[in-house]
């Protein structure tokens, strides 16, 4: 017996949108949630079209492009909420599009997965979707793939739309200090090399997470218990707890250094049919290790494309907005802006890469607050959002590790981070 995705109706009304238009193929990701036990789907977004190649790409489907547009919308996605799927609408041969789909899911994928920093997870459902529609008989055709597989085999699974899906979400959420230091390799012109540098200081700093304490009611819950109707109904009030490790000092030969401190807000979304709290804690921790790891990410995208010295500078990393998807219920997305960025330019970004009508007042700004900065000094204008100064010592080049990282720890340990369950 083949996966069952029960699909929020809109998702119906989008696709068939998709379908009177003239371009063949369209192409674009499914977003939902998947559980050892359920599987929901609650958005579908087409893929951007290239304004350059519209014309010449009108009848192939450009894989970069798509996986590309799947990395950055990843991105903007909360916990809970990931990319479980690709669909394509085409009038093509049934088994040609099944190629086609195939062979974008596992791109797709690959490039997903190398931005995550946590260790997969044995509950993890490695089985993903593909829908396939034909424009004119509107006939549907949903098959999964286990993308762990390379030699996967498409299996049938049953797609079905159901009225008030996103109305029967829990939300977790969090506010957490963070404030860390990661090495630079000495050879900071390569690219690579300061990426991979930055990635692998993250990854420690994430395994701390994961290894953390998620306390509920003041309680460590079973991990198999379910939350309970009392305690999503009403705002329960607990903390994630850091464990402090000792560590040994580690004195590593490095270029620099690269300092983040400030305050993230994190969440997840469960689907509230007998949530566990195993759940509810991997997802928000894993929302926590994202969310900083973009930023850092988009940091040093920033830094890469700018021909100003580094040494000392602060970098306002961008604040998190979140934005209510069009639909009864709690879900929402997520952007980031930039200091220098109106709120237009994110309902403009939310337009092109979520295909989402946004207005500014539908955002929310109220979680992470802005920075009022001269200088390296720092005023807050709220809570503390998150920077990072690129710290360049003169001699001698030597970070010690051990030190920086478990000063984070503590940092983290001490923070009394609040964690809500409710059912909006």
């Amino acid at each position: 017996m083949g996966r069952g995705y029960i699909v929020q109706d809109d998702v119906e009304g989008y696709l068939s949108k998709l379908c009177e238009q003239k371009a063949d193929p369209v192409t674009g990701l499914l977003i939902g949630q998947s559980s050892t036990q359920r599987d929901f789907v609650v958005m579908a977004i087409r893929t951007p079209q290239k304004e350059e190649s519209a014309a010449a790409a009108r009848n192939s489907v450009d894989k970069e492009w798509v996986t590309e547009h799947a990395r950055q919308v990843s991105r903007m996605l909360p916990g809970g909420l990931s990319v479980v799927g690709v669909f394509i609408i085409t009038n093509a041969d049934a088994k040609d599009a099944l190629t086609t789909l195939r062979q974008l899911l596992f791109a797709v994928e690959n490039l997903i997965s190398s931005e995550h920093l946590w260790d997969p997870a044995d509950d993890d459902v490695t089985d993903c979707v593909t829908l396939h529609i034909n424009p004119k008989t509107r006939k549907t055709v949903c098959r999964t793939f286990d993308i762990k597989d390379p030699k996967s085999v498409a299996k049938p699974a049953d797609w079905k739309y159901q009225s008030g899906l996103c109305s029967s979400w829990a939300t977790v959420s969090c506010s957490l200090n963070v404030d860390m230091l990661l090495p630079l390799p000495n050879n900071r012109t390569s690219t690579g090399n300061m990426e991979e540098c930055l990635k692998e200081g993250l990854k420690a700093w994430a395994h701390q997470i994961e290894s953390g304490l998620c306390l509920i009611d003041g309680k460590r819950l079973p991990e198999d218990s379910e939350l309970t109707v009392g305690q999503l109904h009403s705002p329960k009030h607990t903390h994630i707890h850091t464990p402090i490790f000792l560590l040994t000092d580690v004195i590593e030969q490095c270029g620099g250094s690269v300092s983040v401190t400030g305050a993230i807000h994190s969440r997840a979304y469960l689907h509230s049919n007998k949530p566990k709290a195993r759940l509810a804690e991997k997802l928000l921790k894993r929302d926590v290790v994202s969310t900083v790891a973009t930023r850092v990410q988009m940091m040093l995208e920033e830094l890469l494309a700018s021909d100003q010295e580094s040494k000392g500078k602060l970098f306002c990393l961008p604040h998190r907005i979140f934005c209510p998807l069009k639909v009864s219920g709690p879900l929402c997305v997520c952007d980031y802006q930039f200091s220098d960025e109106g709120l237009s330019e994110v309902t403009e970004r939310l337009k092109e890469m979520l295909d989402i009508d946004a207005a500014e007042e539908d955002l929310d700004t109220r979680q992470e607050m802005t920075f009022e900065i001269t200088g390296c000094d720092i005023t807050p204008g709220g809570h503390r959002d998150m920077h990072a100064c690129v710290l360049c010592p003169d001699c001698p080049p030597f970070c010690c590790l051990g030190v920086a990282m478990a000063t984070a720890v503590a940092l983290l340990a001490t923070a009394a981070s609040m964690l809500y369950l409710n059912d909006i």
